[in-house]
């Protein structure tokens, strides 16, 4: 399998953790939306993150949406990931292209800006959960760390990268995230926090060639790591005719008058995947009845 992600615990399950590499998810996210170098590391951390919380999921039919609304030139992101770890996404300006920052890195950071983090988890209840965080930092994974302590009381660590080849397809892309279980000692508890202040970034240890097993026994040098499962995951849309004729149906009998009054067919675009769907005029007659 190329994208995955693994799940299990260390340090005597005083720790949980998730590690995934997703360079084909984040550039078949790259080929559909045509996104800029700094907007597929957007994205593409994003739609990284958003695998991994799909995967905590207790249903696989269970839906977590990650939401960015933020004032810089980006616009905005929103992907939604199953409990499967099937992830789409996209972005609001995907032609938008920043300078580097001062570190010579994609400025992610500044095409976002400020804004409000949302977490959506529909778990087929009545109402679904929605956390919501200021982004404070706008790197994404800084954000969802932030998120993981204020909304949901879990002292977690999210890394999160996308490096670009100089074509700028994607030449790497992955993340982890690591949660203190609340048992989890003092002294685990600091030799992480040094270990995390020494990590240099998620792409320069899959560009080493590192897997996910690989860079948390790295970070967990030293203390029993239990790797617990496997799980495949990839960019992939839900979408299809009969669910975009449901969405067309939905808007009201006054509106699709007035496509029928304009005797044309109408053709309805997915943000996800590109796709196009054409309803002819007795589509349209056959939505009223």
């Amino acid at each position: 399998m190329s994208d995955y992600i693994i799940r299990g615990t260390a340090a005597n399950d005083q720790v949980r953790f998730f590690a995934a590499t997703t360079r084909e998810m984040v550039e078949t996210a790259r080929s559909i939306h045509n996104t800029s170098p700094v907007a597929t590391a957007a994205l593409g951390r994003l739609l990284t993150a958003g695998a991994m919380m799909g995967s905590m999921s207790k249903s696989e039919t269970d839906l977590t949406t990650l939401q960015i609304k933020c004032s810089g030139p980006i616009g905005g992101l929103i992907i939604t990931a199953d409990g499967a770890a099937n992830v789409k996404g996209y972005v609001t300006n995907p032609n938008v292209i920043l300078p580097v920052n001062n570190k010579g890195k994609l400025d992610v950071a500044k095409a976002l800006d400020l804004g409000v983090l949302s977490v959506i988890k529909d778990i087929g209840l009545k109402e679904p959960y929605i956390g919501q965080t200021h982004l404070v930092s706008g790197e994404i994974a800084e954000d969802l760390t932030y998120y993981f302590a204020t909304s949901e009381q879990v002292p977690s660590s999210v890394a999160l990268g996308v490096l670009m080849e100089k074509n700028n397809t994607v030449k790497q892309a992955g993340g982890f995230i690591i949660q203190l279980m609340p048992f989890a000692d003092e002294e685990l508890i600091t030799a992480l926090e040094e270990r995390l202040k020494e990590f240099t970034s998620i792409t320069s240890l899959l560009d080493q060639g590192m897997t996910p097993e690989e860079m948390i026994q790295h970070l967990f040098e030293g203390y029993d790591v239990n790797i617990m499962s496997t799980i495949p995951t990839a960019y992939r849309c839900d979408c299809s005719k009969d669910r975009v004729y449901e969405a067309v149906m939905s808007i009201g009998k006054k509106d699709i008058e007035e496509m029928i009054a304009e005797n044309k067919p109408i053709e309805v675009n997915c943000h996800f995947c590109g796709k196009n769907y054409t309803f002819d005029v007795e589509d349209l007659k056959s939505m009223l009845k």
